[in-house]
């Protein structure tokens, strides 16, 4: 009679939905007790990524003081609240701190184990560390979750999948370059979670051409730098002499923005102002469906530049030239861009205090350099005035812009599959790295251990090598012998590596256009071809179109993975008391 859970996953999102369960359970659930199991073939709490046994000299891009597991009354959910320390509170740091995730991972093995222990006795919980390889079972009945190495499957009344970023197969153009490397003696590093790269075939001197200059960059940089042996002499590299020379370029060519180092003061901008839980529902509700550029994204941007005046006029009045609420009515009430645009231009003096979110995501649109060399110069110029700005409470108007991001991003997640340009663009702006590792880049630039490539790097094989150019330096190309491709693989579940979810999706399992697992917005259960939700198979993740910026949150904001995790663990209650009790009935 005892119900059985199945939880595949046991990184910080699985750990979420534990902690939910066991917040929710006294509430919810009145029967005799039940099982949950923990499939991961990594250790509870940490999982894959955060795990601790992976290099010290990795870190998070977030403050200590902004990383929590834990809920508080901003996320709107039906659960209790269970509020708890955050990392800085919890390992005593400086809340300014960037914590390596080796702490990151003790961190979250805490809160899983906090979470066991809060659990009401009469659950237990399993951990099987083996990989799941497949689900099958009626919708009506108990699921068989098979696992790797095991005979007999666990049966579960329900299954949970929460297992984050995944392993995936070569696209078409990957494959034509990793082919090219195998027939010319090459080395081709795919999409990967840097952490887990062979990095041992890019030797010493030699150049390697990098594709990517968000996060999985900054990790390969520090692995090939520090991690063989060099150091910071202040603002200045002394190399070891086994590090390679990384050649990096991207779509933008620029590093993502640097973390803001200030905290904020005064007033924090009134969000959601125009793209809120109302504008969400009436988008939803849109029998023809909604377009992101034509429908989303223009309430998206009026949330922005509303976040980012709002900061200019209250904290640096001295710079506009209108009265805020003057301001603020007239903005609510402009018909489009160009009547925005004319506003701001008579608020506003001065050009560099206005907005501009198209320049900002194409930085070197339109930008040529005379040399390679001339290039170098320019970004670290560059480099340098992104690290004074973002550090500088004169232009906390961008700290609002990160705000009204946030926001932005809570409200969105509503929307499902909006497609991957907002995510790249949210990461540009919101999620970069520390700006220690800016400074990083600026010092391995002198040193000339990094060479800045350009915007739309273009990556050819041809005559025995890999060669990258870019319309940035006209004229200019570098060849190498190497190529890394610096990122996390796209979650697409057809190209998936993880036999769980292609069996998912062999079995009926629906996908959005760009690849993700379609789940119901509200509890998360797995959707089919036809539209209609699984009754015992849920889905949490980065390869759902409910993902979500991170299974951790900053504080008080919201915490949009929360209020997933809540309404998953709530409706798994909720199903597995009513099932027994329609067994106990006959």
């Amino acid at each position: 009679m005892r119900r059985q859970l199945v939880i595949v996953g046991a990184g910080p999102r699985g750990t979420g939905v534990l902690e939910r369960l066991a917040a929710n359970a006294p509430g919810l659930y009145a029967g005799p007790g039940f099982d949950i199991h923990l499939v991961d073939p990594h250790p509870p709490g940490g999982g894959r990524i955060w795990r601790q046994a992976q290099s010290p000299l990795l870190w998070m891009n977030s403050h200590a003081e902004d990383v929590t597991m834990f809920t508080d009354d901003t996320v709107a959910m039906a659960g209790p609240v269970r509020e708890g320390p955050t990392l800085h509170e919890w390992a005593g740091l400086d809340g300014h701190t960037f914590a390596d995730r080796q702490l990151q991972g003790r961190y979250l093995r805490w809160v899983y184990e906090r979470t066991l222990a809060e659990l009401p006795p009469d659950i237990t919980v399993q951990h099987h560390p083996r990989r799941a390889l497949r689900i099958s079972g009626p919708r009506e009945g108990r699921q068989q979750v098979w696992l790797e190495g095991s005979t007999r499957p666990l049966l579960a009344d329900l299954v949970i999948l929460a297992v984050g970023h995944l392993d995936a197969e070569l696209d078409s153009e990957q494959e034509e370059l990793a082919a090219y490397a195998r027939r010319h003696g090459l080395t081709h590093l795919p999409p990967d979670f840097t952490a887990d790269s062979d990095l041992s075939a890019l030797p010493p001197g030699e150049p390697v051409l990098v594709r990517g200059f968000g996060l999985a960059f900054v990790d390969l940089m520090v692995l090939l730098t520090e991690g063989r042996g060099g150091r910071y002499d202040g603002d200045t590299y002394v190399p070891s002499g086994r590090e390679p020379v990384l050649y990096v370029g991207s779509r933008r060519g620029v590093p993502y923005h640097s973390k803001i180092g200030y905290a904020l003061t005064g007033d924090r901008p009134p969000l959601p102002r125009f793209l809120g839980p109302a504008e969400v529902d009436e988008l939803l509700s849109r029998p023809e469906g909604f377009d992101f550029r034509r429908d989303v994204w223009p309430l998206a941007e009026k949330e922005l530049g509303f976040a980012h005046y709002h900061r200019l006029f209250t904290a640096h009045p001295g710079r506009t030239a209108m009265a805020w609420a003057d301001f603020e009515e007239k903005y609510a009430a402009a018909d489009g861009p160009a009547e925005t645009r004319a506003l701001v231009a008579a608020a506003v003096p001065d050009p560099a205090d206005r907005l501009d979110l198209a320049a900002l995501d194409h930085p070197l649109d339109g930008v040529r350099y005379a040399s390679h060399d001339a290039l170098q110069e320019g970004l670290r110029n560059y480099v340098e005035a992104d690290l004074s700005r973002r550090h500088d409470p004169a232009h906390s108007a961008d700290l609002g812009v990160f705000l009204g991001l946030l926001s932005v991003y809570g409200q969105l997640v509503r929307l499902g599959d909006i497609g991957p340009w907002w995510h790249g663009f949210f990461s540009y702006l919101a999620s970069g790295p520390p700006g220690p590792r800016l400074r990083q880049m600026h010092a391995l630039s002198r040193a000339g251990l990094l060479r800045f490539v350009g915007a739309d790097m273009a990556v050819t094989a041809e005559d025995g090598v890999f060669r990258a150019a870019s319309p940035t330096v006209p004229g200019f190309s570098v060849e190498a012998r190497a190529l890394v491709e610096a990122r996390l693989p796209a979650p697409a579940v057809g190209r998936t590596r993880d036999s769980l979810l292609r069996e998912l999706h062999a079995d009926g399992a629906a996908e959005t256009p760009d690849g993700l697992l379609r789940v119901d917005p509200g509890d998360g259960r797995i959707r089919d071809r036809a539209g209609q939700p699984h009754p015992r198979r849920f889905a949490l993740g980065p390869y759902t179109e409910n993902r979500t910026a991170g299974a951790f949150t900053r504080p008080r904001t919201g915490g949009p993975a929360f209020r997933q995790n809540d309404a998953t663990a709530r409706a798994a209650l909720s199903f597995l008391s009513t099932s027994l009790v329609k067994e106990l009935a006959r």
